[in-house]
């Protein structure tokens, strides 16, 4: 399947189960701000003991069709699946035979600004827009315990190096990765930012650690997107160069809330790069 061809079937996936949600709203998506208690250190990763309790998640997993050297663990947007990015993965993996694709599912949980139904969600969401409202940090943290445990689980039973691993995602999965990856003690290949921003503005500089201020960030938005708008992607590189993170920006004019065949063409030059079979 070409790339074009892909990404116009995968554009109709994640983005219906969004729009029920976005379209009542008419106001950004997911870029709030921190609340006012600032924490002052990295959040623990979870010991082998403690990461013995916590809740394993379900992947779809696209394994290698060559000699396993590289993993991309890719994190979905609100409402989605692994799955919905699946199609993404089989494409990219034909160019990458050596890379292993896991494609985290996202527990089902109630969301508030959805009426406290449950959908598939790495954390609540409250409000929209509002840049001073609180986040989910508590959800934030558990998902990322969650998504951590997969990078340990690549590390440790198959052998994978951090730095032979790219963690990213889409939308609220962006908000993921970035937490993830950024907070981790792990040098990771790559970071890849789709469509998303930086959680935790007022607080996050504070979590960080240092392992992945020269890793490069790949990061994607369109010009266009109505769900999580184009500024609030654009001061969330601004504030990740500020404090010398090495992101590539690439805005994609006309582009929503989604994808386009440019946007899988460049990530797929950067998966080249950051993680080349060569280089096993």
């Amino acid at each position: 399947m070409r790339i074009d061809t892909l990404t116009a079937l995968w554009s109709l996936l994640p983005i219906a189960c969004l729009n029920v949600l976005v379209w009542l709203y008419f106001t950004g998506w997911f870029h709030l701000e921190a609340s006012s208690n600032l924490l002052t250190s990295v959040p623990n990763l979870p010991t082998s003991k403690m990461a013995s309790s916590i809740k394993r998640l379900t992947s779809v997993i696209q394994n290698a069709t060559a000699k396993h050297s590289a993993t991309v663990i890719f994190i979905h947007g609100l409402g989605d699946s692994g799955q919905g990015w699946a199609p993404v993965g089989e494409e990219l993996g034909q160019y990458l035979p050596h890379v292993k694709f896991i494609f985290p599912n996202a527990p089902s949980q109630p969301v508030t600004l959805n009426f406290g139904m449950r959908m598939p969600s790495w954390y609540d969401i409250v409000d929209l827009g509002d840049l001073n409202q609180e986040q989910d940090e508590k959800g934030m943290l558990a998902s990322r315990q969650q998504v951590m445990q997969i990078v340990r689980d690549e590390i440790e039973e198959n052998g994978i190096p951090a730095n032979r691993i790219v963690i990213g995602g889409f939308s609220q999965g962006c908000v993921m990765g970035l937490l993830t990856g950024l907070t981790a003690e792990y040098k990771f290949a790559g970071i890849v930012s789709l469509s998303g921003y930086v959680p935790l503005h007022k607080k996050f500089m504070n979590m960080v650690s240092d392992a992945n201020r020269k890793t490069p960030i790949f990061w994607g938005h369109g010009d266009a997107d109505q769900v999580v708008r184009y500024p609030y992607g654009v001061n969330s590189v601004d504030l990740l160069k500020a404090n010398k993170y090495n992101v590539n920006f690439n805005t994609y004019p006309g582009m929503g809330h989604g994808s386009c065949n440019q946007e899988i063409r460049d990530l797929l030059a950067f998966l080249k790069q950051t993680i080349p079979e060569d280089s096993a």
